[in-house]
């Protein structure tokens, strides 16, 4: 053996070196990436064809393996780490010759291309990273952070380190919207760097909390880091758990684990959600406190008055605080009471099937041990119990079609027991309510009376709802019955946003957040999965740029209002009518809502196409679309260069190799803590993406594949890799700020301001390690 090491070792040592020598040459990532593996393939076929790379790999046919297996043992539980002693042979990494071995990478190559790239079921999945690059960068040129930046300093600069706090609240705002590590850290570089250095704000404070601040865009949702995650883990811990099956003797993941091994893009969005805002809390907490200590380096800062007239602190209570908890919780007691609820008479022509016990009962003696120690002792009489009682029955009962006599009476019984008030309804008319509040609350001294009209439709419409729309009310009677109470409230909400477009801070964070709160919306309700929610993020991106862009030249940007609201009839239509017009008997009331839906689906995209003529004409188009294909390029590129040099690693079994060595440990702790340490290393050195699309499919089977949640596991990773991003002297966020930061400003100064925020990762990957339900209570409390 060369040099002593196995042969199998010394080409995970030549893939390294390739790949870090590819990476410093100063060619594209995405290009060396690939040139890496085609190099150090070429480097390693040639040693071993020299005879010089020998791997030593476990006899099969000794009697001391035969032993194992015939205790029980799966040939993959069985390896060189586990059972040193076992006897071994030489054999070269490549036993048929590098010829087959390049000519199976070439097939893998075109295969795994059509797959996750071409054709496959990733393809969705992975559009939804063009369309949120694209709605970040939009939001990006739309001078959205500028305005940010510029207004949260007049709210939070009077405070000590106002500014800080300022900087990290907009940081959280950008990362919901662009989702983009370095756009992120250097929009706010340019922009709040130079002021709080102005004014006497410590550098290390302000480097750190904004290199800090442009990170949270790896973990606050629509994260493309979790997109990219998210497509790999999906399939990983399927694949793992079946594996995972296996090893116990179970005969498939769903019999082992009593549920399906699924994870999906919009449940890990989910995840994210909390540990995002943790994060985001620590940072601003952090900044406060700072101030607190030492304020003479984050003093406060005064910026002028705001606009907006002035409002008592009793006023702002009433209108802010003690109205809309009234109007929610009044919502919330009706629905727990249920006087509000759904209203759906809708009944399923088949019977239900008898329920199944919570574990499948029938399965081998090695499966049964398995399952006991994974579920309980407690859990597998419970099923035994249940499947004995189902068999007592007489066997399960399978679903049937019903009569039409027992449909009827179905129907019948859910039109009885259906709440007075429409779920629906009631929750559009406090949104609604809402919006009249907040306008009051903004200007107590404006003309009450349209306030009170929209109010009184409010009221009206829940009167109506009441006394003249049941559950038998088609859709069309429904639109009908509430027109009046509609176009009163309506009538309100539109003298009330005109009172609300004076108040600086609404004016400036409303359009970007009723945005982001539509595309997470969409995705955390379970109402559509990531794709179709970029689309529309992408989509009224667009449109908001235009709409400011025409604002700025002083012209009405009523087309584009227009368009959105014609999104906002689309919706409503394509959920609340039947539009399929090719059915037999088709309702007038439906044709009239599918006429609509058209017209209002073809102004919305004339509006999109009229926002893009905006934008193209001052020269702001062109801009997104180059910097867009750039950045999803690269990521498919990279995608394609890594997974040339995953073939080439499994080529000569060192993903075999890697994996069986991390299970060789027998406790899954020490494994995971192992693994998260290299991509915390590795994280100083490349970027996320490459430790995506290189590192996590050859240890994923290993991470996927025990009892930890898949849901945490991936978020781990995902702070993990921000916090590597923030970690000197290598972290990509600080290159990214030295590179925008003044002179004055030292790479000291910016290595010691990023100390604290490191560790406030540290503690924050720490609370989720002891506190895993930060992460699951959101997946589990919203659908999937």
């Amino acid at each position: 053996m060369l040099f002593g090491l196995d042969g199998v070792e010394i080409g995970l040592i030549i893939v390294f070196l390739c790949l870090f020598g590819a990476i410093l040459s100063g060619f594209p990532v995405a290009f060396a990436i690939a040139g890496a593996g085609v190099i150090s393939f070429a480097i390693i076929a040639g040693l071993d064809s020299a005879g010089l790379l020998i791997h030593q790999a476990v006899d099969t046919g000794s009697a001391a393996y035969n032993a194992l297996i015939a205790k029980g043992l799966h040939p993959d539980a069985i390896s060189v780490f586990r059972y040193p002693d076992l006897p071994r042979y030489d054999t070269p990494l490549f036993p048929q010759g590098w010829e087959v071995a390049m000519d199976r990478n070439i097939s893998f190559v075109v295969n795994r291309m059509n797959e996750r790239v071409l054709a496959g079921q990733g393809i969705e999945t992975l559009l939804a990273v063009l369309m949120f690059v694209m709605m970040g960068i939009t939001l990006e040129r739309s001078k959205i952070a500028n305005e940010l930046l510029t207004t949260m300093a007049r709210v939070f600069g009077p405070l000590p380190g106002g500014l800080a706090v300022s900087v990290v609240v907009v940081g959280a705002f950008l990362a919901a919207s662009t989702g983009i590590v370095g756009a992120t850290v250097v929009t706010m570089g340019l922009l709040s760097l130079p002021t709080m250095l102005r004014n006497k704000y410590s550098p290390e404070l302000a480097t750190g909390v904004i290199a800090a601040s442009g990170t949270l865009g790896q973990i606050i949702p629509p994260s493309i880091v979790i997109v990219l995650l998210g497509t790999l883990a999906g399939d990983l811990y399927s694949a793992a758990q079946e594996n995972r099956a296996q090893l116990a003797g179970c005969s498939d993941a769903l019999t082992y684990l009593g549920e399906a091994a699924v994870v999906s893009v919009g449940t890990l969005f989910q995840a994210a959600i909390l540990p995002g805002i943790m994060l985001a809390f620590l940072y601003g907490a952090f900044a406060f406190v700072y101030a607190l200590v030492k304020p003479h380096k984050a003093p406060p800062v005064a910026f002028g008055a705001r606009s907006g007239e002035a409002v008592t602190r009793r006023e702002t209570l009433t209108w802010f605080l003690f109205v809309p908890l009234a109007m929610i919780g009044g919502a919330v007691l009706a629905g727990y009471l249920n006087i509000a609820g759904s209203q759906s008479i809708t009944v399923d022509s088949y019977s239900d099937s008898s329920p199944a016990a919570v574990l499948r009962t029938n399965v081998s003696d090695q499966c049964r041990e398995s399952m006991i120690e994974l579920h309980g002792q407690e859990k597998w009489d419970l099923a035994v119990a249940q499947q004995q009682a189902i068999e007592a029955a007489g066997g399960a009962v399978a679903s049937k079609k019903l009569t039409e006599q027992e449909i009827a009476g179905a129907r019948a019984d859910k039109i009885a027991a259906a709440p007075v008030i429409s779920s629906g309804i009631l929750t559009a008319f406090v949104l609604l309510a809402l919006v009249l509040s907040a306008a009051r609350g903004v200007s107590p001294s404006s003309d009450p009376r349209p306030l009170l009209i929209g109010a009184a439709g409010v009221a009206l419409a829940l009167v109506v709802d009441a006394l003249f729309i049941t559950p038998l009310s088609s859709p069309g009677q429904t639109y009908m019955r509430l027109a009046i109470p509609l176009a009163m409230t309506l009538y309100g909400c539109r003298y009330a946003m005109g009172l609300l477009g004076r108040n600086e801070l609404l004016r400036v964070v409303f359009p970007p957040l009723l945005l982001i709160v539509a595309v997470l919306g969409s995705i955390l309700g379970g109402i559509t999965n990531p794709t179709p929610a970029a689309a529309l993020g992408a989509g009224g991106a667009i449109m908001l740029a235009a709409f400011r862009k025409l604002q700025e030249e002083n012209k009405s940007g009523r087309l584009i209002l227009w368009a959105a609201l014609a999104i906002v009839i689309m919706i409503l239509a394509g959920t609340d009518f039947d539009l399929r017009i090719n059915r037999a008997d088709v309702p007038f009331e439906d044709w009239v809502a599918f006429i609509i839906a058209q017209g209002a689906y073809h102004f919305a995209m004339f509006g999109i196409l009229y926002g893009c003529w905006v934008l193209w004409r001052s020269a702001v188009l062109p801009p997104i679309v180059r910097e867009t294909a750039k950045v999803t390029s690269m990521v498919f590129t990279i995608l394609i260069g890594s997974q040339l040099l995953n073939l080439v690693v499994i080529s000569f079994g060192g993903e075999h190799y890697i994996q069986q060595f991390l299970r060789s440990f027998d406790n899954e702790l020490t494994v995971f803590l192992i693994v998260m340490l290299v991509l915390f290393l590795l994280g100083f050195v490349l970027d996320f993406l490459e430790i995506i699309y290189i590192v996590i499919p050859i240890v994923g089977p290993v991470i996927y594949g025990g009892t930890f949640d898949p849901k945490w596991v991936t978020i781990m990773i995902a702070v993990n890799l921000q916090t590597s991003f923030l970690t000197p002297p290598f972290g990509f966020a600080l290159f990214y700020l030295r590179g925008v930061a003044p002179a004055e400003v030292s790479t000291g100064q910016i290595y010691r301001g990023i100390i604290p925020f490191v560790l406030i990762q540290m503690a924050g990957l720490a609370i989720l390690w002891f506190f895993p339900a930060i992460v699951t209570i959101v997946p589990n409390l919203l659908p999937n």
